[in-house]
């Protein structure tokens, strides 16, 4: 029997959630085959098996969160049996058995194994002592095999109870029975129907537990995003410029260029993405880091770009965008927006940003006090572009104008750095042909 861990997944990850398992009890499968797809703070990943085997349990179930390090799956040899016994579903002893803060023994001998999905005999091997602990707890599930004792995963029983649900009165889709997260989940939006499994506090009133539609857990990428943000704020005294530009000139230079290569094309973001990189060799203190008492001007422009995906804001960097011509970088920017929306981007594409760009404008907005994108120490924003009229050699005219804003550490610079820089970006905005000079 061999027992393959959650390995370590790079760029300082320490966890990853189980999103779906690819294989089951009793599959035989081969080395690198795919056998579950977790989620990291950064992306999504596929986790191939290092060696081949039959499987004999999976140490988790969808929604779980595990350590590096910690069992993920266990495998026996090909031809040794991993049928369950009795019908259970699991496998009646393990040869790698977790660790004993994982495991529990609950009176009349069931022990509860590993992390709420495999279950041991009742009286265990012979000569095996069972664990003892209160990680997991469980509840008796109704129909379930005599003399069983259902476990439901320590997430799971959170999650019940921040919500208020009485595990005993859900109904679960799990192997015999067994209460599994998305179950839990389908209470609470269905809480209404289900109000006699729903425990309201004495003296509830509004704003309490009974008002509360939904409840979604902060995790994954939402919460590696709401921890960056969050210690950004905390941590960098921020201050935000702003200033109007006036985008005729922009949209007409990005649609002659679309016209003489319509297969190679650019978009505003793009065009903004280059004129910064362009401001940032004027003024480099915004592509910098600030660490203990040092601020670090950084060589290379690593440009991030907020994307907005169904798991939450990420961030994908275009390594060396400094040395990207314009349509490569357009190209960029589009195929890494496409990755990140559909879950494919690695951790590393998330990592190692110096400089951030935010495309707000796509939501119908004008403006945005952004916040860094800690640890870099400016953020530039761009609003939504829209006719309003403005004056053009002394005549007043209708003009297509947007926003740009600038949030900045104001240890790497003052004022004058960043209204410089913003100013520079303004005038690219507004007469992009003068930028040929430097391109």
């Amino acid at each position: 029997m061999r027992e393959f861990r959650l390995p370590d997944l790079g760029e300082g990850l320490t966890e990853a959630e189980i999103i779906a398992w690819h294989v089951k009890i009793g599959d035989t499968i081969t080395v690198d085959q795919i056998v579950a797809e977790v989620e990291t703070a950064k992306a999504a990943v596929e986790i191939p098996a290092p060696f081949a085997g039959v499987v004999t349990a999976l140490h988790g179930e969808p929604g779980q969160t595990l350590a590096v390090g910690q069992p993920l799956i266990s495998l026996a040899d090909a031809g040794q049996s991993a049928s369950p016994p009795d019908g259970f579903g699991e496998p009646a002893t393990v040869s790698a058995q977790p660790p004993a803060d994982q495991a529990e023994t609950e009176p009349g001998g069931n022990v509860l194994v590993g992390y709420g999905i495999q279950a041991a005999s009742r009286h265990g091997a012979p000569g095996e002592r069972p664990a003892s602990s209160k990680a997991n707890r469980s509840d008796p599930l109704p129909g379930g095999p005599p003399g069983r004792i259902a476990v439901i995963s320590p997430l799971v029983r959170k999650l019940a109870r921040d919500a208020g649900l009485d595990l005993a009165a859900i109904t679960g889709s799990g192997p015999s029975g067994l209460v599994l997260r998305r179950d839990v989940e389908q209470a609470i939006q269905q809480r209404t129907p289900m109000a006699a499994a729903i425990r309201v506090p004495p003296g509830a009133g509004p704003g309490s537990a009974d008002d509360v539609v939904r409840r979604i857990p902060l995790r994954g990428t939402r919460k590696a995003t709401a921890d960056k943000l969050t210690r950004s704020r905390r941590e960098i005294p921020e201050a935000t410029v702003w200033v109007d530009a006036d985008a005729t000139g922009l949209l007409s230079a990005r649609a002659e260029l679309n016209s003489r290569q319509p297969e190679r094309p650019v978009s505003v973001i793009s065009l903004v993405a280059r004129f910064a990189i362009l401001g940032l060799r004027h003024y480099p203190e915004l592509n910098a880091r600030v660490e203990a008492d040092e601020i670090m001007l950084l060589s290379a422009v690593h440009l991030g770009f907020a994307a907005q995906t169904s798991q939450g804001l990420v961030v994908p960097v275009v390594r060396d965008a400094d040395q990207l011509p314009t349509r490569d970088l357009a190209a960029a920017i589009t195929a890494l927006a496409d990755a990140a929306r559909a879950g494919t981007t690695s951790p590393a594409q998330h990592t190692g940003g110096t400089f951030t760009i935010n495309n707000y404008g796509v939501f119908g907005v004008d403006g945005s006090a952004a916040i860094i994108n800690y640890p870099e120490v400016a953020i530039l924003g761009l609003g939504r572009i829209t006719d309003r009229p403005w004056a053009v050699n002394g005549q007043l005219a209708i003009r297509k104008v947007c926003q740009l804003t600038l949030a900045f550490d104001h240890r790497a610079c003052d004022g004058a750095t960043a209204g410089g820089f913003l100013r520079f970006v303004a005038d690219c905005v507004e007469s992009p042909v003068s930028t040929l000079g430097e391109l």
